[in-house]
């Protein structure tokens, strides 16, 4: 069973001040962690049960499916605060302690600047979601034996530039009003992640706060009232990582 590989959480820019473009310091207090912020998302539904592989569909095809679709949504949520990610503001990929360098395809270790880093991560990833030998589109054709693997690297990469968003550009995500988008998208992703164990938990600690916020199960809804008058009743450190 194929079906369209797309989705999207709509992006409304609204009229409002824009933020300068300039990297604020690095904080102890971590903006994207206040109750505020939080608490604000564009869907209420389970995230559990959406990313679940359904009984008919091939679990390939529900990693293609689901990959491609957080490609697109990742890159188009970049997109909106990309003007403010520069080689000044962002001299490094670096999210909570960690600096991410770029390997080339010879293993070539690589520092370059976060939009530079970003650039090789929608490149690589365009190149092989586009890909039919890698995700095919027509009936019959087989997923390669390295899929997964591929999968999994692809889902890394996404992660990188997720847990920079927040580290780096949280504030203009704000001012734009796409805090809510953000929140939602990070939680799906790391919902859909778990789920099929697709990066390694020593990837992703670095954001284990705010996981664990935006990933936590969604509190039961209260009981309707019988009558009218009736009432409803982890630690940062100091040294920088290296990847």
């Amino acid at each position: 069973m194929r079906f369209k590989r797309n989705g999207s959480y709509t992006l409304n820019r609204k009229s409002k001040t824009k933020p300068n473009g300039k990297k604020p310091p690095a904080e102890e207090k971590k903006q994207y962690l206040e109750a505020e912020f939080t608490k604000v998302r564009v869907v209420d539904f389970d995230l559990k049960e959406l990313v679940m592989l359904p009984r008919e569909i091939d679990l390939n095809e529900w990693l293609a499916s689901n990959t491609t679709t957080f490609f697109n949504l990742i890159n188009l949520q970049y997109s909106t605060i990309s003007e403010f990610c520069t080689g000044d503001t962002c001299q490094a990929m670096t999210a909570c302690n960690t600096i991410y360098y770029w390997y080339d395809e010879r293993g070539k270790k690589t520092k370059c600047t976060a939009p530079q880093y970003v650039d090789f991560v929608m490149s690589l990833v365009q190149k092989l979601v586009t890909d039919d030998d890698i995700f095919p589109t027509k009936y019959g054709k087989e997923f390669p034996n390295a899929f997964e693997s591929l999968v999994k690297k692809i889902c890394r990469y996404l992660f990188h530039v997720l847990a920079h968003l927040f580290w780096a550009h949280f504030k203009e995500t704000v001012a734009l009003d796409l805090q809510g988008h953000l929140n939602t998208l990070y939680a799906h992703f790391i919902v859909f992640v778990r789920e099929f164990n697709l990066v390694d938990p020593k990837e992703t600690c670095i954001m284990d706060d705010l996981s664990e916020i935006l990933c936590a199960p969604a509190p039961p809804a209260p009981a309707a009232p019988s009558s009218p008058t009736s009432a409803p009743s982890p630690s940062s450190h100091n040294h920088v990582t290296e990847r």
